[in-house]
């Protein structure tokens, strides 16, 4: 015999209701027993009548302490695999909230499990009450004529407490999971520290990936197109030097190939720097900054004290904020004449300060570079602050978290 979809999931709805609180019950109970000794032995300490109260209390208490992480685990279990909902246990900052449920709802609710739960098994006993008289011998049911009748009210009770249960039943369940979750979980504050550690490892990962994508980059440029630009280079050079019986316009096409190739030289090179210079990795920030104090064009005096290597990232950072606000101060500083950056690392903290001596009038909430830059530094947990009124001078100042 087929049973009906509708009545199939019904069943198996109330089965697994009846399991969790069948479950339940027991765990509930077992705290509400353990705190009324405990009570109980506390009310004879105080009034001093037996003198083993004291050690019996002692250990009583000891007794609790141990079950209420256990009870802990054995809840979160049966709301995860019985309906599906995961309760992140509460940290042990916070170990009276774990008492205070199994103590007081946990026990209330454990006596409503066992009333719904035995109200079940009653109606099941109750409802066959009809089928057990009528399986005895028909001479035990003709001597007492009144026990069928009987059993059939019995039995209509049976089914009556049965047609209750699984509506009782759905509800408790439906209490339990909006209660407990908030009583035995993470409290809000602990959720938004737990929110916070998440958002700043996935943003930590997005940055490193993406660090390493552009170091990816740099190398396919550097070791492909860089490399062909070059033997195309020195390719014309020599048809040029060697063809010199070539007619004019020949050669004049040769010399703007091998000058256009120069520049395309020139410009790939700025781009790989840009996207991320091979010196910082193989020799570090004091290495690649002296290469863009170099290439400044105005003198630019350049300080870094860094006792160790930070962060690969964390290095790239320091390198492009230095680099962008050099190509800022060549390009849009007024009458700026030099350039000064220090760069010091101090414990977990890599400073960066940029300084020029223009007119200043710089502001880094017009929606220019700087905001680039400051989003760039916020990107691993660092701060960006910047001074520039009018008449100068600039000051840019960058604190990264240098862990390594």
């Amino acid at each position: 015999m087929k049973i009906p979809p509708r009545l199939r999931r019904a069943l198996t709805r109330l089965v697994r209701d009846a399991s969790f609180l069948a479950l339940g019950a027991p765990l509930h109970i077992l705290m509400g027993f353990l705190l009324f000794i405990d009570f109980g032995l506390a009310w004879e300490v105080v009034g001093g009548a037996d003198e083993s109260a004291p050690i019996a209390l002692g250990v009583a208490v000891v007794l609790t302490a141990v079950c209420v992480p256990a009870l802990t685990v054995a809840q979160c279990w049966r709301f995860r695999q019985l309906l599906g909902i995961d309760i992140p246990r509460p940290g042990w900052r916070r170990p009276w909230r774990q008492l205070g449920y199994h103590g007081l709802a946990g026990t209330l609710f454990g006596w409503l499990e066992v009333l719904v739960v035995g109200l079940l098994l009653v109606g099941v006993v109750a409802s066959l009450a009809i089928a057990w008289v009528y399986a005895l011998p028909w001479e035990w049911r003709t001597e007492n004529l009144g026990y069928p009748t009987q059993a059939a009210y019995v039995s209509a009770v049976g089914l009556i407490a049965l047609g209750a249960v699984p509506g009782l039943s759905a509800a408790l369940v439906r209490l339990e999971a909006q209660v407990v979750p908030s009583l035995l979980g993470h409290s809000r504050e602990e959720d938004l520290e737990r929110r916070v550690e998440d958002l700043t490892e996935s943003r930590a990962g997005a940055v490193d990936a993406a660090d390493a994508e552009r170091r990816r980059i740099e190398r396919d440029l550097h070791d492909g197109a860089q490399q062909r630009l070059v033997s195309l280079a020195l390719n014309l050079g020599l048809a040029k030097a060697t063809l010199t019986d070539l007619p004019p316009e020949a050669r004049e096409v040769i010399d703007t190939a091998h000058r256009e190739a120069k520049e395309a030289i020139e410009e790939l090179s700025s781009l790989v720097r840009g996207l991320h210079p091979a010196v910082l990795d193989e020799l570090g920030l004091d290495a690649a900054m002296s290469g863009l104090a170099a290439r400044a064009p105005l003198p630019v005096r350049l300080r870094v004290e860094m006792p160790r290597r930070a962060a690969p990232a964390v290095e790239a950072v320091a390198y492009f904020v230095v680099s962008e606000a050099l190509t800022n101060v060549a390009k849009h500083a007024r009458e700026a004449t030099r350039a000064e950056v220090t760069v010091t690392q101090l414990g977990g903290i890599l400073r960066v300060a940029i300084a020029d001596d223009g007119l200043g009038g710089a502001d880094p909430g017009g929606g220019s570079g700087l905001t680039g830059l400051a989003q760039r530094v916020r990107s691993v947990d660092g701060t960006f602050r910047m001074s520039s009124p009018v008449g100068g001078p600039t000051m840019m100042n960058v604190e990264l978290p240098c862990q390594s």
